[in-house]
């Protein structure tokens, strides 16, 4: 998922520099007015785990590689704002710290993890909470994987630079991610299932009296 540097013309990763940009000013806008005394360190130990979750990859065919990424699980939990902080100060940590991933890429691995993992994963769950909360949660989980290796095939496979094109590159990305969506989904659903009962009030839009309810994620 993390793309190295050399692998996106310069356009494209200018391109991807602005997206990502205007989406994170913005969810910087929203966040000052969300942040409050439990907000705030629950920001942080979700994007503590979320990096010691990511740290676990491993390559795929065509130069790139697979891992866990946990964008929806971050917007479900905390929101599209701050969620899309938290994936923000992960990918970039990883990117300067640790060399995951190129520092002219950021802008394209922030888009794909930070901005399109989070949104899509937030939007679904959103709409099928009302239908089955855990199942909600497994398929944002799934849905939000999935579109962000699509952001990352299509900004390589466009890419001259890269030796592929679109063809090879978003099948690839997109199946292979795919496949570990299904992982992903379980492991986001299992996890949102075991804050909701244990902790409603950390659950953005979810109060205590409703994971009291006999009727909540049936």
């Amino acid at each position: 998922m993390h793309i190295p540097d050399g692998f996106l013309d310069p356009l494209v990763a200018g391109l991807f520099w602005l997206g990502s940009g205007v989406v994170i000013g913005l969810a910087v806008r929203r966040a000052r007015h969300e942040l409050g005394d439990e907000r705030t360190p629950l920001l942080g130990v979700v994007a503590a785990g979320l990096f010691a979750a990511q740290m676990l990859n491993w390559p795929i065919p065509g130069g790139t590689s697979a891992h866990f990424v946990g964008g929806a699980f971050a917007g479900i939990l905390l929101g599209p704002s701050l969620g899309v902080l938290a994936m923000t100060a992960v990918v970039t940590i990883q990117a300067l710290v640790f060399g995951d991933g190129g520092i002219i890429a950021l802008g394209a691995n922030l888009f794909a993890m930070a901005v399109v993992d989070v949104l899509v994963g937030y939007a679904v769950f959103r709409a099928l909470r009302g239908v089955h909360e855990t199942g909600a949660a497994f398929v944002a989980g799934w849905a939000a994987i999935t579109a962000s290796a699509l952001a990352v095939g299509v900004g390589v496979g466009v890419s001259s630079a890269f030796a592929y094109e679109l063809g090879v590159t978003v099948p690839i990305m997109v199946v292979g991610h795919a496949l570990l969506g299904i992982v992903e989904g379980g492991i986001t659903a299992a996890v949102y299932g075991y804050v909701a009962d244990a902790r409603p009030d950390l659950v953005l839009g979810r109060s205590t009296d409703e994971a009291l309810s006999p009727e909540v994620g049936l």
